[in-house]
C-alpha cells in the first residue's frame, strides 16, 4: 500500500472517530430546569370564558406549588375552542362550559374518555345594569321599553344556547328574537350590560358575581334548560402528558374546588 493511500485511510479513520465521539446537539444542550432541578414545561389550557376569574386565581396557587410549570390560558366560547382543537391547535387541556362540545372531541378521538371528568356546574341568570327598576323577571323582557337584550352566539357559546333553550321553554323566544344582540362569549354579554349598550343579558351566575356594575334580576329554572356541566380533559396530542395530568388532577382537589365554589360554581 502506498504512503498516499495509507495517509488517506488514516484521515478517514480520524474523521469517523471524531463524528462518533461528538455529542448529539440535542443531547448536549441542557434542558431548562427550576431551582429544584425539575424540567420546566408550559401547558396551554383552552377554557370557557366564564372560568377566567377562577382559573386566574388557581394559576397563582399552582405556580407557588409547581414553579416548573407555566400555565397559558386561551379563553373563549367553548364551541370556538373545540373547533380549534379539532383542527389541530396545540392544546394540552380543554375546559368546556358544555358537555356536547367536549363530547365531540371525545368522539373524534382528540380526548380519551378516561382522561376527562365532569367537574363543575353553573346556573343561568338574567342581568341588567345596576339599579335597573323596570325589570324584575324574564317575562319583563317583552316590554316595549326593553329595546335590546344580549346572548352569546348559540352556535359557539353554550350560555347562549342555554339561554335560547330557556326562553323557548318560557314561551318568550319568538317575541325576543328580533331584539337580541349576539356576543362572542359570556364576557362580551357582561360588557354590553355593564356599559348600558343593552337593557339586559343572559349569562352564567358566575359571570354576574364578578361585576359590581350589574345585578341579577332572575334565575332560569333548572327545568328550562339542559343541565349546565363543565367537563375538563387532557388533549390526546399533548406533548406534556405527565404535566397535563398533574394539573388535571389538581383541578379536582378540594383546594381547587373551593376556589371554583368561591366564584359561584358548584362541584359535581
Amino acid at each position: 500500500m502506498s504512503k498516499q493511500l495509507k495517509l488517506i485511510c488514516l484521515l478517514l479513520l480520524v474523521t469517523l472517530f471524531t463524528v462518533a465521539c461528538s455529542p448529539n446537539e440535542e443531547e448536549a444542550a441542557p434542558k431548562e430546569t427550576d431551582h429544584e432541578g425539575k424540567e420546566s414545561v408550559e401547558l396551554t389550557i383552552s377554557a370557557a370564558a366564564s372560568l377566567q376569574d377562577a382559573l386566574s386565581e388557581i394559576d397563582e396557587m399552582y405556580a407557588d406549588q409547581h414553579p416548573e410549570t407555566k400555565l397559558t390560558f386561551n379563553f373563549g366560547g367553548s364551541g370556538s375552542l373545540q373547533q380549534q382543537i379539532s383542527q389541530g391547535a396545540p392544546v394540552d387541556l380543554f375546559f368546556s362550559a358544555a358537555e356536547d362540545k367536549f363530547d365531540t372531541l371525545v368522539e373524534e378521538g382528540n380526548i380519551a374518555k378516561e382522561d376527562g371528568v365532569d367537574l363543575l356546574g353553573n346556573s343561568l341568570v338574567l342581568i341588567a345594569p345596576r339599579n335597573e327598576e323596570n325589570l324584575t323577571s324574564f317575562t319583563d323582557l317583552t316590554q316595549e321599553d326593553v329595546e335590546q337584550i344580549s346572548l352569546g352566539t348559540p352556535e359557539s357559546v353554550p350560555a347562549g344556547a342555554y339561554g335560547v333553550e330557556s326562553l323557548e321553554n318560557m314561551g318568550l323566544w319568538n317575541e325576543l328574537k328580533a331584539k337580541t344582540v349576539y356576543a362572542k362569549d359570556v364576557r362580551q354579554v357582561l360588557s354590553y350590560v355593564e356599559t348600558g349598550n343593552v337593557n339586559a343579558g343572559i349569562v352564567y351566575k358566575t359571570d354576574a358575581l364578578v361585576s359590581d356594575k350589574v345585578e341579577i334580576i332572575d334565575t332560569a329554572g333548572a327545568d328550562t334548560h339542559t343541565p349546565i356541566i363543565y367537563p375538563v380533559g387532557i388533549v390526546k396530542d399533548t406533548k406534556n402528558y405527565d404535566a397535563a395530568k398533574e394539573f388535571y388532577t389538581f383541578l379536582q382537589t378540594d383546594e381547587a374546588l373551593k376556589v371554583f365554589e368561591k366564584y359561584g360554581f358548584t362541584a359535581q
